[in-house]
């Protein structure tokens, strides 16, 4: 039977756990030098002091999450911010975070940054280091007035999590707050002062926890505990150059020279002393470069958004495999050992090393925290290492400690630090690497940027970053069956990858949170001789008035950019506007704009296409290209239509961060589009929501190019996103023959597209997203709870019924023959079109939700057939 890990500590002061049968699982006892608690409850569970499976350790977070995101309903969920503790609980509510899955994170931090304002700040009274800051990039992060959760790794008395609150509500009062942690060890006269003080300040406090119990403690414990550790820090007295020196009270100043780590030993103890080597260097260190995306930041210190979260599952399986790759082949026993409050980047790094390789991995961190260790299996910190603070701390030098990682039969260590620590102190005789390679064969230093919010606007000037050489844009007929002319795709050519899935196991992937739905493509669909007969007809129908949008559109943005200006150095510009669609459904109607501008003007428009990623923004290798070979003022962003505006709203939202991290202005994230219908943007052809035919098919009427990819495997930081040229369908391609139906039409409709083009110009074209409040109220009345599964428009249903897994139709009721294509679809899928009266669009599609390949549809078949 093992024995548990605080029989030690329990037997000599009379400590005793109460509560839950889990608890001794989850928590062992050591004994620190604190003058107002001398028992330390170790985790198992948190990856600090105890190195555990990475696995374990974030999937506790995220159940923790999830199980938060239920207690408020996806509601209120959709509205929380997340605030972590530092130091110790910084990577729990980042992972708690992410089960919430929609809540951006921020964490408390002991290292203050010049240029960032405080925008709060609390005491831990019970810590070895008391002052917390809060130091958000954005200030109205915890400004709002949806639910604060706020994360630790324990509730032990409730203090800290009160002065959190007390200080926070009196500048950002809300309604609702949600304390989470891995155990609750308060006592009921603790737990009744957080319900007290809920009351007085009029809002709802709830607890969301693992385990609870309680620790009850002798009379006297505190003096028994302080002479135990006494003690035992007296017979580990220094005796040579690696041996440890007793560390200081908690709160005095550090004296001495910490050289080395040993075990502590007690001589009643069941085992034995074990001092570090203390002849030359056992192991080597090698620095293994991760390529971290330019941006990202390093953790929560300044506040992690969802986008941010995304960026990070897209770039870790690269990163890891890089780990991967630079660890030896002998490597068996592997421990990624973050640093301080950096948690969560090497908890992931070591979450994905666990899932992709066969080694035996393990996750823990460096701390600031001293806890005294004695080798005895009853006892939570077997060893510690000691060394230097290599962070040049606000507070000062001091020590620093790693538990539990001496002795621990680890075939390679991997330090993970930000930039901030990797200081000459990290890389001296007696400092981290040097102690780690004391102990083990193989060091790794993997060092994450950290993170600087950018300074205000005006503050200073931007530097200028030099330009990698990028790729040149790929062409047809090598890349796509456009004309070489008409479009230059800044991408990467993938043909040769195999990147289809089987639609229903892509669905799930999707919803389950495993994969983005940009890291595989759809098989493509290959449509019947019913099915293309009816695009035939389709485009026959409406190539006059496809052609009148084309004109009205193109009109508009050649009126609001004229296509030559006086440069500030003289001369005059080349042409402009750049059209610069977005990939795939953008660029059919760049091509047509770019042929009208031709027609009508007989202007030679550059034209590109660039892949844009929901929830992962824009190529930024395509807009540096754009920049450095236009100007980015000239440059107008194309897409097809407008749904719900999520698109609108991601390049807006990528435009700013690019300009950001590159330090390169101009561009202006409006979106030019065909049609209009949720009312997203202010240039357009229509706003009437009917059949564009292009959206009938897949790449059989875009050039035979596929959507576009971005994954962490196959497109790096420098590189372009990916896409396929599916040269096999040549026998079934329409993209030329689309584009021509529409451009011959061109003459007859020129003279209305015109005089229409001059009402929108003097018109209030701002949007009103009305689109976006129509698929909010959807979504609640069909019971889904997600407005990603929402699909509005014409374009947007064809695309759930040829590439996701479709649930129902909605219909406006008596839409005529703009629908045919969609009823044929649908009744070959087997899902159910409903007609509802003055729905705002002249169809919304419905993706399953809570899809797996279990599940089934509206009719009991939607799904399975």
């Amino acid at each position: 039977m093992n024995t548990w890990s605080g029989t030690w500590v329990a037997e000599r002061l009379g400590v005793e756990l109460a509560g839950d049968e889990r608890l001794r699982g989850m928590l062992g006892l050591a004994l620190r030098r604190n003058p107002k608690r001398a028992h330390l409850l170790v985790s198992n569970l948190l990856g600090k002091h105890v190195p555990q499976a990475p696995s374990v350790v974030y999937g506790h977070g995220v159940e923790l999450g999830r199980r938060v995101r239920e207690l408020l309903g996806d509601a209120a969920a959709a509205q929380a911010v997340v605030l972590g503790y530092a130091e110790t609980a910084t990577g729990l509510g980042h992972s708690v975070a992410d089960g919430l899955g929609t809540a951006p994170y921020l964490h408390s931090t002991r290292r203050p940054v010049a240029g960032v304002a405080t925008a709060g700040g609390f005491e831990e009274s019970h810590s070895h280091a008391t002052s917390h800051l809060l130091l958000p990039e954005d200030p109205s992060l915890l400004a709002g007035d949806g639910p604060l959760v706020l994360v630790d790794d324990e509730f032990s008395t409730g203090n800290t999590v009160l002065n959190t609150v007390r200080d926070l509500h009196a500048r950002y009062p809300r309604e609702r707050y949600v304390v989470v942690a891995l155990v609750d060890m308060r006592s009921a006269a603790d737990a009744g002062r957080l319900e007290e003080f809920a009351r007085e300040i009029g809002a709802r406090i709830d607890l969301v926890t693992v385990a609870s119990g309680t620790v009850r403690l002798p009379d006297g414990v505190l003096e028994k505990g302080q002479a135990l550790v006494a003690q035992f820090e007296t017979a580990a007295a220094p005796s040579g150059p690696s041996a440890q020196f007793p560390a200081p009270l908690e709160g005095e100043p550090v004296t001495g020279d910490s050289r080395g780590a040993v075990r502590t030993a007690d001589p009643g103890a069941r085992g034995t002393a074990c001092p570090a080597p203390t002849g030359p260097q056992a192991g080597t260190v090698t620095r293994v470069g991760l390529r971290w995306p330019a941006r990202l930041p390093d953790g929560g210190r300044h506040g992690f958004t969802p986008t941010h979260r995304a960026q990070l599952d897209a770039a870790l399986p690269a990163m890891a495999d890089r780990i991967a790759t630079a660890l030896p082949e002998d490597a068996h026993r592997v421990l990624i050992l973050g640093f301080e409050e950096l948690m969560y980047a090497p908890l992931r790094l070591a979450a994905e090393l666990e899932r992709t390789t066969t080694a035996d991995v393990r996750y823990s961190t460096t701390t600031r925290s001293p806890v005294l260790a004695v080798d005895d299996p009853g006892y939570a910190i077997r060893t510690r290492l000691v060394f230097p603070a290599h962070d040049d701390p606000a507070d000062g030098p001091g020590e620093r400690y790693a538990y539990n990682v001496a002795g621990a039969g680890f075939d390679a260590v991997v330090a993970v630090v930000d930039s901030a620590a990797d200081t000459p102190a990290l890389h001296a005789p007696d400092g981290l690497l040097a102690r780690l390679a004391e102990h083990t064969p193989h060091v790794l230093l993997a060092v994450v940027p950290s993170y600087v919010p950018a300074a205000p606007a005006g503050a200073q000037e931007a530097p200028e970053r030099p330009v990698t050489m990028l790729p040149e844009p790929l062409r047809g007929p090598a890349f796509s069956s456009y004309a070489p002319e008409e479009v230059g795709w800044l991408l990467q050519d993938l043909s040769d990858v195999t990147l289809e899935a089987p639609t229903e196991e892509r669905e799930e992937a999707i919803q389950s949170g495993g994969a983005h739905y940009a890291e595989s493509l759809p098989v493509e669909y290959q449509p019947s001789e019913q099915y293309q007969r009816l695009f035939h007809n389709a485009l026959d129908a409406s190539a006059a008035r496809l052609a009148h949008a084309v004109g009205v559109v193109t009109e508009i943005v050649l009126a609001e950019r004229p296509h030559s200006r006086l440069r500030p150095s003289g001369g005059i510009s080349p042409p402009r506007p750049v059209l610069v669609s977005l990939a795939r459904a953008g660029t059919p109607v760049g091509i047509l704009m770019r042929r009208w501008a031709q027609h009508r003007h007989g202007l030679d428009l550059p034209h590109y296409a660039v892949s844009i990623v929901r929830g992962r923004g824009i190529d930024a290798n395509a807009l540096r290209w754009l920049a450095a070979h236009h100007d980015p003022r000239d440059v107008v962003f194309v897409d097809g239509w407008t749904g719900k505006g999520a698109i609108a709203r991601e390049l807006a939202q990528a435009v700013e961060e690019f300009e950001k991290v590159h330090g390169v202005s101009g561009f202006d994230p409006e979106i030019a589009v065909l049609a209009d219908p949720g009312s997203c943007v202010r240039t357009y052809g229509t706003r009437e929501d009917y059949l564009i035919p292009s959206a009938c098919l897949n790449s059989t009427v875009s050039g035979l190019i596929s959507r576009t990819v971005l994954r962490a495997d196959l497109v790096g930081p420098d590189d372009y996103h990916g896409a396929k040229y599916y040269r096999e369908l040549a026998d079934s391609d329409l993209s030329v023959a689309f584009l021509d139906a529409v451009s011959a039409r061109f003459d007859e409709v020129t003279e209305a597209a015109c005089a229409e083009a001059k009402d929108p110009l003097a018109a209030d074209r701002t949007p009103t997203w009305a689109g976006w409040a129509a698929v909010e109220r959807i979504s609640e009345e069909y019971g889904i709870h997600d407005v990603n599964l929402v699909k509005p428009g014409v374009g947007e249903t064809t695309r759930v019924l040829l590439r996701r897994v479709p649930w129902k139709v909605l219909a406006r009721a008596g839409a005529g023959s703009d629908l045919d294509h969609v009823r044929l679809l649908a009744e070959q899928r087997g899902v159910p079109v409903e007609e509802v009266p003055d729905l705002p669009y002249t169809c919304v599609g419905l993706i399953h939700p809570r899809y797996t390949r279990g599940a089934t549809g509206a009719d009991g078949t939607a799904v399975t057939r």
